[in-house]
């Protein structure tokens, strides 16, 4: 069966691009631009996971390279024809997300027949961008996604976007008539570019990553071919960093008729949906995850409260641990499908919250510090949360309950829908993926519930 986990990409009719020519054209810009394809692999738009994906010719080893990108076949702020400008102006373009010099260089180039690039951006008509949830109505959204964290994070974003073109990217067009335009270049442009960067974009990876702890990381950038590229989480093919230049490479055999596909990183289903415009089918997508927010633990604590001087010590202990910077509004916990991903922090929290008064004032004294337990160097699996104590494995049972509730639907609904084919079939690419996305954070929290089950 060919894996759900796919990118939209744009469909041959719909409306023409600005640029000239399609996947022929781009292919022979390829070889202009010094790109090298392996023989054994091909770009289609058939058999593939979506619109188009890389296939293999022949048969793959391990290790082998599937095609080479030279560096200068990379769009990012510094190969633009405005590279000079960008960098002259770099102290005014920047923002919270440092995106705003790379999404200025694709205005530029995409909006130019003549660029360097158009063959590239033909791919693409009218700049069309992935189906991701900000663009979807606000009332799909709720309807689809509450529960999920993708409608908070879909907020943000529109309320950055929206920000950053009136504050920085918009006076910057304006003072720069000779290559921009307010009537071209607008906010719809600029939000359609931006889920262009979230869905095809590529970062390189820090070379030392505790060397390189609280500097600023590499800004995203465009790399052809790769970005052709297909998701799934058990992906056969990884991207490498050289530099010279940018390599695909194999990390398993791939047999002559399969697609290669890369991985985003270890992304749960609401991630690749907000991000991508996708989500896989449980239980395909072993970095699937569950975010509950920090807010619902401190709520079911206080439900649990047996009179007003204990919800007062419970608010107290909380503002402590918000004064300590483990926990916070906006905060979250972390569950993966086999483990709690912030375990050090939900030790915390619960330890903290369940202590008797003694306990909290001694650990105040000694300023949150105290001889870690010989089990919190571990990670904390599923088949480990039944060890914790008591009180936390209740409070934790009481959080799980609460952040079930938070969703439009209930497991067993969903089930349902999953369990029979024909109202699969008739379910639109959105419903399908937020099903897989409710479906799978919900599996996770049914999974915690019944690790937690025993309050004895």
């Amino acid at each position: 069966m060919s894996p759900e986990g796919k990118r939209r990409k744009l469909q041959e009719d719909e409306a023409p691009s600005p640029h000239n020519g399609g996947p022929a054209t781009f292919l022979d810009w390829c070889t202009t631009a010094g790109i090298l394809l392996n023989p054994k692999v091909y770009v289609s738009a058939e058999g593939t996971a979506a619109q188009y994906g890389v296939m293999a010719r022949q048969d793959l080893a391990a290790g082998e390279v599937v095609f080479t990108i030279p560096r200068s076949a990379l769009l990012s702020q510094h190969t633009s024809r405005i590279q000079n400008l960008l960098e002259k102006e770099r102290r005014s373009l920047e923002s919270a997300s440092g995106w705003v010099p790379l999404l200025l260089a694709l205005m530029y180039e995409a909006t130019d027949g003549g660029s360097p690039w158009a063959p590239y951006f033909g791919l693409w008509p009218q700049l069309v961008p992935p189906d991701l949830p900000m663009f979807w109505s606000e009332e799909e959204r709720a309807e689809l996604l509450r529960g999920t964290g993708v409608l908070e994070a879909v907020q943000k974003d529109l309320k950055n976007i929206e920000e950053e073109y009136k504050t920085i990217v918009l006076p910057f067009i304006e003072k720069h008539p000779e290559h921009f335009s307010p009537e071209a270049h607008t906010l719809d442009l600029y939000k359609r570019l931006v889920a262009f960067v979230m869905a095809y974009s590529f970062q390189e990876p820090m070379e030392d990553e505790e060397e390189d702890c609280g500097k600023e990381g590499f800004p995203p950038m465009m790399v052809p071919v790769a970005d052709l590229l297909n998701h799934i989480a058990r992906h056969n093919a990884h991207l490498e960093f050289t530099p010279e230049c940018l390599r695909m490479v194999t990390t398993q055999p791939v047999l002559a008729g399969h697609e290669l596909f890369n991985t985003y990183g270890q992304m749960g289903n609401w991630q690749l949906l907000h991000m991508y415009g996708f989500s896989e089918p449980h239980p395909d997508n072993i970095n699937d995850s569950v975010e509950i927010p920090m807010d619902v633990l401190r709520e079911a604590a206080l439900q649990g409260a047996e009179s007003e001087e204990e919800k007062a010590w419970l608010q107290d202990r909380w503002s402590f641990l918000c004064r300590m910077g483990i926990a916070g509004e906006g905060g979250a916990f972390v569950f993966g499908c086999e483990e709690v991903l912030t375990d050090e922090e939900l030790r915390t929290c619960l330890k903290l919250l369940c202590m008797s008064a003694e306990e909290f004032a001694e650990y105040k004294e000694n300023d949150g510090w105290e001889e870690d337990e010989e089990d919190d160097e571990e990670a904390l699996t599923y088949q480990k949360v039944p060890r914790l104590p008591l009180a936390w494995r209740r409070l934790l049972h009481s959080t799980a309950e609460m952040a079930m509730k938070l969703y439009a639907s209930a497991l067993c609904s969903d089930r349902r829908i999953l369990d029979d084919p024909a109202k699969m079939a008739r379910l639109s690419s959105r419903q399908k993926y937020s099903l897989h996305v409710r479906y799978g954070q919900k599996r996770i929290l049914q999974q915690l519930m019944e690790s937690t089950a025993n309050q004895n």
